[in-house]
């Protein structure tokens, strides 16, 4: 066991140090300078130009979702069902016609442009090659106590990792590509493979360089393309993906002064899962915010030089949480070379490995303990106690393993509150109704749920919490509603209850009309086998006139459609399962006849 004031050393650490003293004595092969993008180097429109990011309101059905994009000329084109967020196609000219009309709609919770944001790197300096930024964070005496574990993940979101790199190759775990939608994770710019060395190469190999948590596994999720640009909406898949699969560090060398709410969303969702997000605070030596760093449940890490000042070039300011070395950090590079790199994009991560030293030292620790571990016992540097540049101080990773040694679980049991904010009790409502609920929690609220009249009427696992409740499905009378708010730990604060009255005018129906509307497929043809994306025509007539028409792909609701004869559908199947899958489609008249079609597609 090992206690704080002990001071250990074996023989481990020696040879670990000796294989990196020796690697200086060799000769290099320097990675390629990156160009690297800025503000007025992208050559395109800051956003993608025919992309936006909408979030409905909970309670708000596929079908419903379907139709109120149809009726702006947008399709879903990918989804991020974790936060409730589609990706949805636009003609480019109409972009932002669309964005007003859909920001309007009482259904929507928020649309925004699906912004591209850049790495947080300069060009590399080839000067300086050692590893200072090691023992300035004390790596090697924390060592002697963790060096991460396979169970540490750190879930690099970047541009991928060199797979074949002899400082990396057997350190992967499986990840996903969110720009191609496929499993090549291999690095498709050369930024993420410096990020993942400088957090976890391989030591004690008698090669190249020494990551910080060198026993820890990466799992590269690429977010970039091949000019080095991230989308909010790959960022933000990649998070709930990673926080799915329990990944408890997630590092995001990226950075851009404007804010969106889906990756914040997508933070939180993470957060809640217990995930430590770690972002670069920035490479514009100011303290104008840069996100995702400047968010919420985010660890923002500024730069610091071997002289122990602020790196020239670092971003700061009051969200700053901690600073890392990240001037002329040696690490490996795509091809499997080495260079000596700087900017907050290599601070960050040096970080997040620190958190996964601690992490590995004692696992059963929550993000919010790891996080205070990190701060309370990094260097302070600066003017005494927190400042603007370097946050709580720098990293120190010996003093916070030997703190999370000793660290005991935090057990929580502090229920969240929560409380309807609209309507107000004994409210009449018709149409459709908007319930706003308030949750709050000491650790964080992972979803509120609504029941009305005792029975679960929707989730939202997003804040502010927000239901879009159409009450023409319901009979007129009085309803009790109620919410609910949880935690991580699986405490539940009650809201008071309230009653709404519904009140809507009965329209009468007339009886007379028997025959259903008669519905066909128009593509793709039965039985076809199907890749990619598809797109899916249903058409329709009826002897009066057809109301709706519905399309449910294996059972789900996918798409609807009102007042018009025809509905495509844009499917896509990258992810959709090797096999048979039955599409039906069902037109409804005023009359409520139904007439139904289906088909078998494989893929």
């Amino acid at each position: 066991m090992f206690k704080q004031g002990q001071h250990v050393v074996r023989a481990g650490t020696f040879a670990i140090l000796a294989g990196i003293f020796c690697l200086f004595l060799t000769s290099w092969s320097w990675g390629e300078n990156l160009a690297v993008p800025g503000p007025f180097s992208m050559g395109h429109s800051p956003f993608v130009e025919d992309e936006l990011l909408v979030q409905p309101k909970a309670g708000v059905s596929e079908a419903k979702s379907s139709q109120i994009l149809s009726e702006q000329g947008a399709t879903e084109f990918d989804e991020i069902p974790q936060i409730r967020v589609k990706v949805i196609k636009v003609p480019a000219h109409a972009l932002e016609k669309v964005k007003v009309a859909l920001a309007h709609n009482p259904h929507i919770n928020y649309v925004e442009n699906n912004y591209f944001i850049e790495p947080m790197l300069i060009p590399n300096d080839p000067s300086f090659t050692s590893e200072w930024h090691l023992v300035k964070i004390s790596a090697p005496q924390a060592w002697d106590v963790s060096r991460g574990s396979a169970g540490a993940t750190i879930a690099i979101l970047d541009s991928g990792v060199d797979p074949a790199h002899p400082d990396l190759a057997g350190k992967l775990v499986g990840g996903y590509n969110f720009r191609a939608n496929n499993t090549d994770t291999h690095d498709v710019y050369g930024h993420g493979t410096k990020v993942a060395g400088s957090a976890a190469a391989i030591a004690n190999n008698g090669i190249g360089v020494a990551g910080v948590a060198w026993e820890s596994t990466i799992m590269p999720l690429v977010v970039a393309d091949s000019t080095g640009y991230a989308t909010w909406s790959a960022l933000a898949s990649a998070t709930t993906w990673a926080a799915d699969r329990g990944v408890r560090v997630l590092n995001m060398s990226f950075g851009s002064p404007t804010g969106s709410s889906t990756l914040q969303n997508a933070i939180n969702y993470a957060w809640n899962k217990g995930a430590l997000i770690f972002a670069a605070a920035g490479n514009s030596a100011n303290s104008t915010p840069n996100f995702p760093a400047s968010g919420q449940n985010v660890v923002a890490v500024s730069a610091t030089a071997s002289t122990d000042s602020l790196a020239s070039f670092s971003s700061y300011g009051s969200w700053v949480d901690i600073s890392a070395p990240g001037a002329s950090i040696l690490t490996t590079t795509n091809g499997g070379s080495y260079g000596s790199v700087s900017g907050t994009s290599f601070s960050s991560p040096i970080a997040a490995a620190v958190a996964a030293l601690v992490i590995g030292t004692n696992p059963s620790l929550t993000n919010v303990q790891v996080e205070q571990i990190l701060k309370e016992n990094a260097d302070d540097l600066g003017t005494s106690g927190f400042d603007q540049y370097f946050g709580y101080g720098r990293v120190n990773a010996y003093k916070s393993v030997l703190a999370a040694f000793d660290a005991q679980p935090l057990v929580d049991t502090t229920a969240p509150t929560a409380s309807i904010v609209t309507p107000s009790t004994g409210a009449t409502v018709s149409g459709t109704t908007t319930v706003n609920v308030s949750a709050s929690d000491n650790v964080g609220v992972t979803k509120v749920q609504l029941y009305i009249n005792g029975g679960l009427f929707a989730t939202d696992t997003t804040g502010p919490y927000s239901f879009s409740w159409d009450t023409s499905t319901y009979s007129n009378g009085t309803y009790d509603i109620v919410a609910y708010a949880y935690d991580a730990a699986g405490n539940v604060g009650q809201s008071s209850h309230i009653s709404a009255s519904v009140s809507n005018a009965i329209v009468s129906l007339s009886p007379s009309d028997t025959t259903p509307p008669t519905v066909s497929f128009v593509s793709p043809a039965a039985s076809s086998t199907i890749d990619k994306k598809v797109t899916i025509t249903a058409s329709a007539t009826d002897n009066v006139g057809v109301a709706k028409i519905e399309l449910y792909i294996d059972g789900a609701l996918k798409s609807s459609i009102s007042g018009s004869m025809s509905l495509t559908y844009n499917w896509n199947t990258l992810k959709v399962s090797q096999g048979a899958h039955t599409v039906v489609a069902k037109a409804y008249d005023a009359a409520n006849n139904v007439g139904t079609t289906m088909t078998t597609l494989y893929k």
